[in-house]
């Protein structure tokens, strides 16, 4: 999801204007952990965290993995989790340095890692984790409740965008050596779900933070992770090696862990062609799925959790106006959409759910369908529509982007349309921007760019400021019981769909590339908890 926009080859561009010439013809015409059930975290202790790879396991050899440019192969402040910016969109690297409390795994549950269990109480405002005993830094020093208690505290006292959206923390405490007492403001039911795509999910030594500082650590950060940093190239190479100490026996399989940074989709299959990489996350451009087959490549298309939506900034022109709104949902007809650029293969959703996902609910009551005459009617009535519309850089957007520009048009709306790389596209979030082309959904509605994310009052990417909605999202994460927080995400859902606060159109899902590697989510599939599908890189062997 991260891509720069790389059109200069002669398939790249036809491919692009024949999807648009098609597209324009067609518009013409409790006290204790949750349930199993629920998909949150096991109470339960658990001697290994990991899923076994398909095909023989190997140990040893190196791999390279390679990253786009623009996302998740950059990492411009470095890795150390306190401060760096781009969070879970460099979840590959930091859970390899890191590792993980809990890991999400291919039966779509959290799995004990660093963590083994969790308890609630009062209600759901206090919770207790317990960690896994024994378990050292890969400098020696004990990885233990009173480190845990360090980072968060640590966490909480920056500035950094990338921490948890809903809780507010009023004391954090290492209440044993290994159980850490989180006491929140209020309920947080998804407390540890929201963990997974948070930069709380990675604890650092505090030993080493305080010898070297934080400028040293950022470049060679300590952790108690499958691999060690051997070197860092900011936004470029990370170089990692088998963490000797790792708790886990046998673990990690490989001696060595290179991520590199990559131009895009195109740079990648070059590179996988060449041999000068084993793997390549987050490939976003249906066209080359077939080039990396032929290449000897293993292609696995990831479920996908997180569906696009059309993002309003409802404090501004025009669409403080619900006319105006209305309008986009009236002339947006995302099954065409669905159709004439991805051959129908992705479900179209009223919501900020999808399959992959936790409460997933495709139809919502009072969701607006398209409707072209009655897109014209308002935007008539409006007096003309024009608008800004944005969205990040990367080979699948522009089409999607160009297909919906042409498809208000013909309801009269105007659409002026932008591309950003990530970091200058979350500049635009400060500014007085109209529309934007996002995602807004996770595995849990309450983790990572999900519901929160992109229509909570304090959210600095949401553009929705409401009460009432925001009473159902603190509502949704708030529940211990899985069956309460459904029923207040549907709420939710309805509420936005009343209110016209955000079309949906449908979850896209990427391919992860392997030649010469495999492994847990990387040559089968596990949900996203984040931006990209999760890697249990200390899982992953040569092939």
């Amino acid at each position: 999801m991260s891509d720069a926009i790389r059109l200069r080859r002669p398939a790249a561009i036809a491919a692009c204007l024949f999807l648009i010439a098609v597209f324009v013809s067609a518009c013409g015409g409790s006290s204790s952990s949750t349930s199993s059930g629920s998909g949150s975290a096991s109470a339960s202790s658990s001697s290994t965290s990991s899923a076994a790879p398909t095909g023989a396991t190997k140990s040893g050899g190196s791999i390279t993995v390679l990253e786009s440019a623009g996302f998740a192969g950059d990492w411009p402040t470095g890795l150390d989790p306190a401060t760096n910016v781009n969070g879970a969109a460099d979840q590959s690297m930091m859970d390899s340095i890191y590792g993980e409390l809990w890991e999400l795994q291919g039966n779509n549950q959290l799995t004990p890692d660093l963590a083994t269990g969790y308890k609630f109480s009062h209600g759901g405002a206090t919770i207790d984790i317990t960690l896994r005993p024994g378990v050292k830094f890969s400098d020696g020093t004990p990885f233990n409740a009173a480190a845990v208690a360090y980072n968060w505290n640590r966490d909480e006292a920056t500035t950094c965008t990338c921490k948890p959206t809903n809780f507010v923390v009023k004391s954090i405490t290492a209440t044993g050596p290994e159980t850490v007492t989180v006491n929140l403001t209020a309920p947080d039911g998804a407390f540890v779900n929201q963990l997974q795509d948070s930069n709380f999910s990675w604890i650092a030594s505090p030993t080493a933070l305080k010898k070297l500082g934080e400028q040293a650590f950022k470049l060679k950060p300590v952790g108690a992770g499958p691999f060690t940093v051997v070197s860092d190239t900011l936004s470029n190479t990370l170089v990692l090696a088998k963490n000797p100490t790792y708790w886990q026996a046998g673990h990690p399989l490989l001696a060595g862990l290179t991520f590199k940074t990559t131009a895009g989709d195109e740079s990648a299959l070059e590179a996988i062609q060449a041999g000068q990489g084993n793997a390549y996350e987050g490939l976003s451009t249906r066209q080359l799925v077939g080039s990396f087959k032929s290449a000897g490549a293993t292609v696995t298309q990831e479920p996908s959790t997180s569906p696009y939506d059309i993002q309003f900034n409802t404090k501004i022109p025009p669409f403080n106006n619900i006319k105006a709104r209305e309008a986009i949902y009236y002339a947006t007809n995302a099954p065409l959409l669905d159709q004439k650029l991805f051959g129908n293969v992705y479900p179209v959703t009223e919501s900020f759910t999808a399959p992959a996902g936790l409460f997933y609910e495709p139809s919502v009551p009072g969701y607006l369908t398209y409707n072209l005459a009655k897109a014209k009617a308002l935007v008539k009535q409006l007096g003309g529509l024009n608008i800004n519309y944005f969205t990040i850089q990367q080979p699948q957007t522009q089409p999607m982007m160009v297909a919906m520009q042409q498809m208000w048009k013909q309801a009269g709306i105007n659409a002026s349309i932008h591309f950003y790389p990530l970091a200058s596209l979350i500049q635009q979030f400060a500014g007085p921007w109209q529309i934007a082309f996002q995602t807004a959904g996770a595995w849990d509605p309450a983790g990572g760019v999900g519901l929160a994310f992109r229509f909570f009052s304090k959210s600095p990417f949401s553009g929705v400021h409401d009460p009432k909605l925001d009473a159902l999202i603190l509502g949704g994460a708030a529940a211990v019981s899985p069956a309460a927080r459904k029923s207040m995400y549907d709420q939710a859902a309805a509420y936005i769909a009343k209110n016209a606060l955000g079309p949906f159109l449908f979850p896209i899902s990427g391919w992860n590339v392997a030649k010469g590697a495999q492994g847990p989510g990387l040559t089968t599939p596990i949900p996203s908890v984040a931006v990209n599908p999760q890697v249990l890189w200390e899982d992953i062997s040569t092939s």
